[in-house]
């Protein structure tokens, strides 16, 4: 049987911030509705790698990245449309990042920039989200108030309600339930599995149970470099190719 095509190839990635490097010519791949684990100490470059594969990395200045990313085949430095790109590429940070707007605002601001306009269609897709989010039971009899007012761990569930109001193809989750409760965090885990039917998903942890709950692979990312990138069971074996993945995985340093 015939691979398909990658939805993501990254190749000889380098990014440095002024004369730093933080990415020292990474090379990997990611399969059309794969959820990728990636793991690592802080500074490794998880961050940043999402950074480059929706272009945000160029709102940083002194920013420069060499070597190629590609999105079904198209090398997103070149895109004509990087907001079609972006729109492609649902993000989601550490921390909650709300818009200044009502709760409903917020999962319908994306889709009316899309060109959405049918009242009924915006209902829907809010309310669709927001459950994916597992937020709707808590805030459905108030979505006409400020997101903003929610508590820390409802913002990140907004949050990851926006990232999805654009139907992204590709969903880049950067430590999602570092300010959610474990319960939260299970419900959210239950949605990503449901979504791996039909988006890709870029899950960047601390947590490394949970790349074993969720991803069909995992990638080892130290100090810029690629460690090890492989099945998820084997790099969570007690005989992964690297040593140091061992002893990453079960918690000897980092």
């Amino acid at each position: 049987m015939v691979s398909p095509a990658p939805k993501i190839a990254v190749e000889n990635l380098r990014l440095s911030y002024g004369h730093k490097e933080v990415l020292h010519g990474i090379s990997f791949t990611v399969a059309p509705r794969e959820i990728l684990g990636v793991i690592g100490p802080a500074q490794s470059g998880k961050t940043s790698l999402l950074r480059c594969i929706n272009r945000t990395v160029e709102f940083t200045p002194g920013a420069v990245m060499t070597g190629t990313v590609r999105v079904d085949g198209e090398d997103v430095m070149r895109v004509p449309d990087v907001y079609g790109l972006r729109r492609k590429i649902g993000m989601v940070a550490p921390l909650p990042v709300g818009l200044p707007l009502t709760i409903y605002d917020n999962v319908a601001f994306a889709p009316r920039c899309a060109g959405v306009t049918d009242p009924a269609e915006l209902d829907a897709r809010v309310e669709r989200c927001l459950r994916q989010a597992a937020l709707w039971e808590e805030v459905k009899d108030r979505l006409d108030t400020l997101g903003t007012k929610l508590s820390g761990g409802q913002q990140q569930r907004l949050t990851i309600a926006r990232a999805l109001s654009h139907d992204p193809e590709i969903l880049c989750l950067d430590e999602f339930s570092i300010a959610i409760d474990p319960v939260t965090t299970m419900r959210i885990e239950d949605v990503l599995k449901e979504l791996r039917a039909h988006v890709t998903i870029l899950l960047v942890t601390n947590l490394t149970q949970q790349a074993r709950r969720l991803a069909d692979r995992t990638m080892f990312l130290w100090n810029g470099n690629i460690v090890e990138i492989g099945p998820t069971e084997e790099i969570f074996s007690d005989h992964p190719k690297d040593r140091r993945t061992f002893e990453y995985v079960n918690g000897i340093f980092g």
